[in-house]
């Protein structure tokens, strides 16, 4: 019987691939996926040693069939990224089973909000020992738990391996391979070193940190300045206005990661002011773009509807945004443009509350001195 084009056909036992399987199929689970495999092929091609260095399979978790099909048979995904011819070595699955047998790596690329049900949900399937990955980023909203916290506990494993991948890297521009960098954090210094190696190319600069508080409210909080920039510039605020809005923003974001442990170097590398930069203002930005529609006068609901009907993607600060807030607040923390945006959210007029924010006195160190 011939395979099915959701389940590709088993690679040749001989061969013994490192297998990486890529839990989400979105623009950037697909783009995260081309990185590992580009890289595994720029390693061999370096060493001149095929037969020495071990092959790479890539695979990617779906749950559309037809997308597990047209990426088997056409390396293509039809619905994210779809102009981009894939690697021949990523396949996609739709059996979790499947796409977890004989895993060396797991790539986490689900919405924060949705991570903990989807790992409790494959638990008994992944390996203990396997190094889980994780590209998501934000605060969930119930717990105020990262992904560091959300990955053991859903798991019921205090010990999993893990380790934490952010920076300035939009998937269109990934899967361009254009050069690009990012950080990545774990705890254990050989974890760290091994999963920095499976994305690592000429064209991708991986920096190795032990710093996974700092990489994680960096990756989390920029999506919540983002929605600030785009609603300055939907209400037709200048150039001027974004940078005021992205330096306070890169301060007020130091000054909760600092609260939480994390070294402020962290901060102002590419996990923090680096990221926050392309993401305030990048085009491509989804956290960006949504916050030009509210600052457009276009209501929250209107704009997470359309976006839902044209698989434009989560934008992850309409959900940090609250908890970043009340995470602020068990900190200690004052996050006066976490508190705007969530004003905004809630349906306060924009204008109003940004023409408060920035009319707050201001302290000698730059803090804004908020009043009631």
């Amino acid at each position: 019987m011939s395979p099915s084009p959701s389940t590709p056909p088993s690679s040749s036992p001989s061969s013994s691939p490192t297998v990486a399987c890529v839990f989400g199929s979105g623009s950037f689970g697909t783009a995260l996926a081309c990185v590992i495999a580009r890289s595994s092929a720029s390693l061999r091609s370096a060493h001149n040693a095929t037969s020495i260095q071990p092959s790479m399979e890539v695979r990617i978790l779906t749950r559309r069939p037809d997308v597990a099909a047209s990426i088997n048979l056409h390396h293509r995904n039809p619905t994210h990224m779809s102009s981009f011819s894939l690697p021949s070595s990523v396949k996609a699955f739709t059996d979790p089973a499947e796409c977890l047998k004989n895993v060396n790596f797991i790539v986490h690329v689900i919405p924060v909000q949705s991570s903990r049900a989807f790992l409790q949900d494959l638990a008994p399937l992944i390996p203990a020992d396997v190094p889980i990955i994780s590209a998501s980023k934000g605060i969930c909203g119930e717990t105020l738990c990262m992904m560091d916290e959300i990955i053991p506990q859903a798991l019921g494993r205090p010990d999993q391996p893990t380790a934490f991948v952010s920076g300035p890297t939009f998937a269109r521009e990934l899967m361009q391979d254009f050069p690009s960098g990012c950080v990545l954090a774990s705890v254990s210094e050989d974890v760290g070193k091994k999963c920095s190696a499976l994305f690592r190319s000429a064209r991708m600069r991986v920096y190795q940190s032990s710093d996974v508080i700092g990489v994680e409210v960096g990756g989390a909080l920029k999506n919540v300045y983002a929605l600030a920039a785009g609603i300055a510039d939907g209400m037709g605020w200048g150039l001027n206005t974004t940078a005021l809005l992205v330096t306070l923003g890169c301060r007020e974001m130091g000054q909760v990661a600092s609260a939480m442990g994390a070294d402020a170097a962290t901060l102002s590398g590419l996990s923090g002011i680096g990221d926050m930069m392309l993401t305030c203002f990048g085009s491509e930005s989804r956290n960006r773009t949504v916050g030009r529609l509210l600052g457009e006068g276009n209501s929250l609901a209107d704009v997470l509807d359309a976006r839902a009907g044209t698989l434009a993607g989560v934008a992850e600060g309409v959900a940090t945004a609250p908890a970043a807030l009340r995470l602020g607040k068990s900190k200690g923390v004052s996050t006066p443009i976490v508190a705007a945006v969530c004003a905004i959210l809630e349906g306060e007029n924009a204008h109003e509350v940004l023409q408060k924010l920035l009319a707050y006195p201001v302290r000698a160190n730059g803090d804004l001195v908020v009043t009631s």
